[in-house]
């Protein structure tokens, strides 16, 4: 597929300055483009690759103020990223338009209702009860368990497997390998030493515009729900248990794990390894740092912490000052003491 300068400005509202006839079928990086590449410049430091790439069209602010003549057809905007993001969504819309129909050999339930423009690709299993979308996309090897939702415009991708009475929103994206309903870390110690399995009868509640990354593992409620809210982010290879909720737009990165009933607020960034204990709550805004150990409750909102155990970001920093410091303060010690000793041991001889 080709595009002019003029459909993507027409698209991005932008401002071209160049040819408006230029096309181009690709995307690139600024400093690997290519002649019939798109590409973009947001950062200030790649802007010398500006003036020596061979793209055909670049994105570039509204207020860069060119050092010498460049080449590419120029498309201003106000947020170049944003823009360029907004493109390559566009052309990934369009690649996956065409894919509609159910493969075979695959599985549905005569009692699944499935909604308009709906892909589902071999190998896909869908249960007794199940609901789905307009445009939703499942790929190879999707389970969908008895009774499970699927909101309009969600895409399901290679191998993801959603246990029964489960529901996922609008617009939402699974990666490849993910699992969502399967059961919670639920067990009883008994007198004998052995543990007995708490069933787990909840499910997990996903909404609207959540992205979940590959390999993630979402544990179903003990009861109610464990909850993701909208337009949260979530890694790969994060952990979710039982009865957690993790609220609006909140980003999660790789191999971070919470614990069971632990609540997560609003807008709360938390870092890659980074462990969470159970029956917490994470205040709006709180920034937890990678492979942060929290293992009480933030109540205040638009903290940051680090460390493990984890505590307010600023008093860290001074201990940590105060940490390297240490084997100069320990020498400047024991010449304190050194000198003490000797002052000591002159007023001893001076008082005999």
């Amino acid at each position: 597929m080709k595009f002019t300068a003029l459909q993507i400005a027409t698209h991005i509202s932008g401002t071209i300055e160049g040819d408006e006839t230029t096309s181009v079928n690709g995307f690139s990086k600024i400093e690997e483009g290519k002649e019939g590449d798109i590409s973009f410049l947001a950062n200030p430091k790649y802007e010398d690759h500006l003036y020596a790439t061979k793209a055909s069209i670049v994105v570039v602010s509204n207020v860069l103020e060119l050092r010498q003549t460049v080449k590419p057809t120029l498309i201003r905007v106000s947020d170049p990223y944003a823009s360029f993001a907004k493109l390559m969504r566009y052309y990934q819309n369009l690649l996956s338009t065409n894919l509609v129909g159910i493969e075979q050999p695959s599985f549905v339930h005569p009692s699944a209702q499935i909604g308009k423009n709906v892909y589902i690709a071999a190998f896909t299993y869908v249960g007794e009860n199940v609901i789905i979308g307009d445009n939703v996309k499942l790929y190879p090897h999707t389970f969908l368990g008895n009774g499970v939702t699927v909101g309009d415009n969600t895409t399901i991708f290679a191998g993801v497997k959603i246990y029964h009475l489960c529901s996922i929103g609008n617009h939402v994206l699974i990666h490849a390998g993910t699992v969502i309903g399967s059961d919670g870390f639920g067990f009883a110690p008994q007198s004998d030493g052995i543990y007995k399995k708490v069933p787990q009868l909840g499910n997990v509640t996903v909404e609207d515009y959540v992205e979940i990354g590959a390999n993630v593992c979402i544990d179903r409620a003990t009861m109610g729900s464990t909850t993701i809210k909208m337009g949260t982010k979530l890694d790969n290879l994060v952990q979710i248990a039982h009865n957690v909720e993790v609220g609006q737009n909140t980003v999660v990165a790789a191999q971070a794990g919470i614990s069971g009933s632990t609540k997560i607020g609003n807008h709360v960034t938390i870092g890659g390894q980074a462990g969470i204990v159970g029956h917490i709550q994470i205040a709006d805004g709180a920034k937890i740092n990678g492979q942060s150990g929290i293992s009480k409750s933030i109540r205040e909102k638009d903290t940051t912490v680090t460390g493990s155990p984890a505590f307010e970001f600023s008093s860290a920093m001074r201990s940590q000052a105060i940490f390297r410091r240490l084997p100069d303060l320990d020498k400047k010690i024991k010449e304190l003491e050194n000198l003490v000793e000797i002052m000591l041991k002159e007023k001893e001889e001076l008082s005999s």
